[in-house]
């Protein structure tokens, strides 16, 4: 694995277009992405998810993470998500959260994370849950972030949303 290769990480409450950004990013800048593995692991799910499916979900991310990390021959590669999504869905629907999780928070780390705004409007899928609480959740984002220490930034706007992300993104990597 590339040891200078930066990790930066697409975040946010439900809805606010994460994987449509991370993949136009990783376009935009032509480097690898990371999708989100909970996305299809939860669409297979027949019974209600538990603790053990959330520590499936944090396994799947990082070895999805760890493949394309050891392929990229780019300076960075963009994450939809990170396994911090664990946590903070552990914490709400279980009240604790894996210890794997919590033991990786600072030895896995993100160089750059993009915090999106909950400003675009909610769009259902069968995979969402909360869309009264956004607000809610988005501040649980930044009190997660600031927890760990994180570089980050929130965008937002309707309109130029792709564009206001890679504006940060470029001034991350002139940094």
């Amino acid at each position: 694995m590339n040891k200078a290769l930066k990790k930066i990480a697409i975040v946010g409450p439900e809805s606010t277009g994460k994987s449509t950004i991370a993949q136009q990013l990783a376009k935009h800048y032509q480097v690898p992405w990371v999708p989100e593995f909970s996305r299809y692991y939860c669409a297979n799910l027949t019974a209600p998810c538990t603790l053990e499916d959330e520590t499936n979900m944090f396994h799947g991310q990082v070895a999805l993470e760890d493949s394309i990390l050891a392929n990229a021959e780019s300076d960075f590669i963009i994450c939809d998500t990170t396994f911090l999504t664990v946590k903070i869905w552990s914490d709400e629907f279980f009240g604790t959260t894996p210890k794997v999780v919590l033991d990786s928070l600072s030895s896995r780390t993100y160089d750059f994370y993009v915090l999106l705004d909950i400003d675009l409007p909610w769009q259902d899928d069968p995979l969402r849950d909360f869309p009264n609480q956004r607000e809610y959740f988005m501040e649980v984002w930044h009190k997660e972030l600031q927890a760990i220490g994180a570089d980050y930034v929130v965008v937002g706007g309707l309109e130029n949303r792709l564009q206001h992300t890679i504006d940060a993104i470029d001034d991350f990597l002139k940094r």
